[in-house]
């Protein structure tokens, strides 16, 4: 069974290294995180000022001590600079052996492949290293973006979850999309 007891081990791919975010990436971080075009569809209300920015880092590197949550900073190998972020939010491995991941980026990174990079670092791990069976993502059924990006990564898009969260705003539908483990297989050609 998988256990991260804080560690947020470095992945590399061409272009990117997913990295454990540290708090001197607040005003990188809440370039991406005040933006309402970044946060539009997250259970997120745009940040204010970098101070909260700092303070979320802390708490998803504390989500990761205590095997809640673990979240990668996605670094541009060439410049160093942080654009946006992803991992997973939830998982269970006994009995279920799912996770749920999320992600962002910066506006100014859309479209350019690097959440499509991101993932052939991510999805490997939930496979291989924490042992999942499902992957799982839970999208604002508003983000047509997202939904895109996910089913043509291989999700599927299982249907609609009925106010299955609670924000400042109240209760919100989520589209639930899937992968599991041999799907991810058949995709890489194993």
């Amino acid at each position: 069974m998988y256990k991260c007891k804080g560690r947020i081990p470095e992945m590399e791919t061409a272009r990117l290294r997913l990295r454990k975010m540290r708090r001197r990436d607040a005003a990188q971080m809440f370039a991406c995180w005040s933006d309402r075009e970044v946060t539009r569809y997250m259970n997120l209300a745009p940040m204010i000022g970098t101070s909260e920015a700092a303070d979320m880092i802390g708490l998803l590197n504390q989500m990761a001590g205590e095997e809640d949550a673990i979240r990668w900073g996605i670094e541009l190998k060439e410049t160093g600079k942080l654009i946006g972020s992803c991992g997973f939010n939830t998982w269970q491995l006994e009995g279920a052996f799912r996770g749920e991941i999320g992600y962002e980026l910066g506006r100014d990174y859309w479209r350019h492949g690097y959440m499509t990079e991101a993932f052939s670092a991510l999805l490997p791990f939930g496979y291989e290293t924490m042992g999942l069976n499902r992957i799982e993502a839970l999208v604002d059924p508003r983000n047509l973006a997202s939904g895109e990006f996910l089913t043509n990564r291989g999700f599927t898009r299982e249907g609609l979850l009925r106010q299955v969260q609670h924000t400042s705003t109240g209760y919100k539908d989520m589209v639930m999309y899937s992968m599991l483990y041999d799907e991810f297989l058949r995709k890489r050609g194993k």
